[in-house]
């Protein structure tokens, strides 16, 4: 079986996510699994609370209407180095989750994670990788995802994409035209 530590004395969690309702959920789940929760909606917000009270505790989401939750962790590293920390994204991008661990996140997860996953991620020993996440995202909701964010990252261009993407410019309208899948 699986070791994961205990919640030990310090139960302070900081929850940073910009998505209202999503924050609110996850609040309200984590404080029944025994966490003492505070909220912030933004960058700005998430370093003040990680300045003045540092938690033992932090789930921070990467993208942030003022920024990047990085900058959080940031903060949070240099005021408590022994906080646990896990860093959602919207997509699994490798990239960005190498550089959350490289700053200091103890583990990163792609959104929706669901407070179980986000528990077993805080309070993994370390030694071992997590159970596997109970509902993972298709191999074709990750492509989808993929392909979004290089869409976004070319301007929504639909040209520049499919040449970076190596595929057929109506190829490319096709799967943008449709809705993501599950």
């Amino acid at each position: 079986m699986h070791k994961m530590r205990e919640l030990g004395d310090d139960i302070s969690l900081l929850l940073v996510d910009d998505d209202e309702p999503f924050l609110k959920r996850l609040a309200k789940a984590m404080e029944k699994r025994g966490f003492s929760v505070e909220t912030a909606r933004s960058v700005a917000a998430g370093s003040a609370i990680a300045t003045a009270r540092p938690p033992a505790y932090a789930v921070v989401d990467l993208r942030l209407e003022d920024g990047n939750g990085l900058d959080v962790v940031e903060v949070l590293r240099e005021k408590r180095p022994d906080a646990r920390i896990v860093v959602l994204t919207g997509y699994g991008a490798i990239a960005t989750a190498v550089a959350a661990v490289k700053i200091g996140a103890t583990d990163y997860l792609s959104k929706p994670a669901d407070a179980t996953d986000i528990v077993n991620a805080l309070l993994s020993d370390g030694e071992e990788l997590p159970p596997p996440p109970e509902n993972p995202m298709s191999a074709d909701r990750v492509r989808w995802e993929h392909i979004q964010r290089v869409y976004e990252l070319c301007d929504r261009n639909v040209s520049e994409t499919a040449r970076r993407l190596n595929m057929h410019r109506r190829t490319l309208q096709r799967i943008l035209a449709k809705r993501s899948p599950r």
